[in-house]
């Protein structure tokens, strides 16, 4: 059997930390950041940990 292919469109989304995590950033940061707080601007500005089947998945389609 041919060893899997990379996703490219998940491989420009997310990146795998050294331990096997999936690591993401956050939707809501392109425009229209007026009517956010402060606050929620700051904490979309740090990357988020898929969870779940989810990570699963992505790690799969990552070739990890």
């Amino acid at each position: 059997m041919p060893k899997a292919k990379t996703c490219k469109a998940v491989a420009k989304r997310m990146k795998l930390t050294k331990t096997g995590k999936v690591k993401r950033g956050h939707a809501n940061t392109s425009h229209m950041l007026v009517r956010r707080s402060r606050k929620q601007k700051r904490n979309l500005r740090k990357a988020a940990l898929v969870v779940g089947l989810q990570a699963k998945t992505m790690r799969t389609l990552l070739g990890g």
